[in-house]
C-alpha cells in the first residue's frame, strides 16, 4: 500500500453524508469509509458515489460483511470506491480477485483471545493491509468496544513487514497512547468521532487528526 512518509494515517469510517466526508478529507484523513455490512451506518451504492465525489480525492473503502465478489465489483464501480475491506468469510482467492480487478484490499481479523492472532499469517496473503480489530458478535466495526493494546502490540509483531491497520474503540483521546504503543501504519475510526451513528462530529475529527499525525513511524 502507498506509503505517505513518516506519517501515521487515519482512515475515517462509517460516514453515510457527504458533507461529513468532505470534512474528514479537509481535515487530513487519508481514507474514508463507507459501511455496507450492515448496522446503522450502513449505506447505499448512491450515497457512497455522493460521498466518493466529495471526498476530494481521497479513496474510499466499503466495508463487506456477506457481499458476494461480484457484487463488491459492482458497488465499487458504480460508487467510485478504491478499495474493499473484508469481513466475514472471505477467502484468499476472493481478495486475489479483488486485487486483479484493480481493488485495494484490506483484510480483517477479529481478535477475541490471544490465540486468534495465528489467523494474522493468513490474512497478509493477497492482501494490501490487515485491520485488526476486538470480536465483537454480529458486528462489523463501529462498536466503541477496544482492543487489549497489549494484544494489539503483539499483533504488530506478527504483521512485521506488512502494512497494520488498528481499528476498535479509538477516540481523540485515547489514539496517541495506542498509536505510540502500537505503531500501526493506518488508525481507523468511526464511533470514536461521531455525534450519533453516522452523523460525524467535526471538531472529534480534528481532535482525532491532531492526536494521530503529532506522532511519527520513525519516532
Amino acid at each position: 500500500m502507498a506509503g505517505n512518509g513518516n506519517r501515521f494515517r487515519v482512515k475515517i469510517c462509517g460516514l453515510t453524508r457527504p458533507g461529513d466526508g468532505a470534512a474528514a478529507a479537509e481535515a487530513g484523513a487519508a481514507f474514508l469509509g463507507v459501511v455496507f455490512a450492515g448496522g446503522p451506518r450502513r449505506t447505499t451504492t448512491e450515497t457512497a458515489g455522493e460521498i466518493s465525489a466529495a471526498a476530494d480525492g481521497v479513496p474510499v473503502f466499503g466495508v463487506y460483511g456477506d457481499q458476494s465478489v461480484d457484487d463488491i465489483l459492482r458497488i465499487s464501480r458504480a460508487a467510485r470506491l478504491a478499495g474493499a475491506q473484508l469481513h466475514g468469510p472471505y477467502r484468499r482467492q476472493d481478495a486475489a480477485r479483488l486485487r486483479a480487478e484493480g481493488l485495494v484490499v484490506w483484510r480483517v481479523v477479529r481478535i477475541a483471545a490471544p490465540e486468534d492472532l495465528d489467523a494474522l499469517s493468513e490474512s497478509v496473503r493477497d492482501a494490501d493491509a490487515v485491520l485488526v480489530e476486538p470480536l465483537v458478535e454480529h458486528a462489523a466495526g463501529g462498536t466503541g468496544v477496544s482492543l487489549d493494546l497489549a494484544v494489539a502490540r503483539e499483533a504488530r509483531g506478527r504483521l512485521a513487514g506488512a502494512t497494520m491497520v488498528l481499528a476498535g474503540g479509538l477516540t481523540p483521546d485515547n489514539v496517541g497512547a495506542a498509536v505510540a504503543l502500537v505503531r500501526p501504519e493506518v488508525v481507523d475510526v468511526s464511533s470514536g468521532v461521531e455525534r450519533l451513528p453516522g452523523i460525524k462530529d467535526p471538531d472529534k475529527i480534528a481532535r482525532f487528526l491532531e492526536a494521530v499525525l503529532g506522532h511519527s513511524i520513525g519516532s
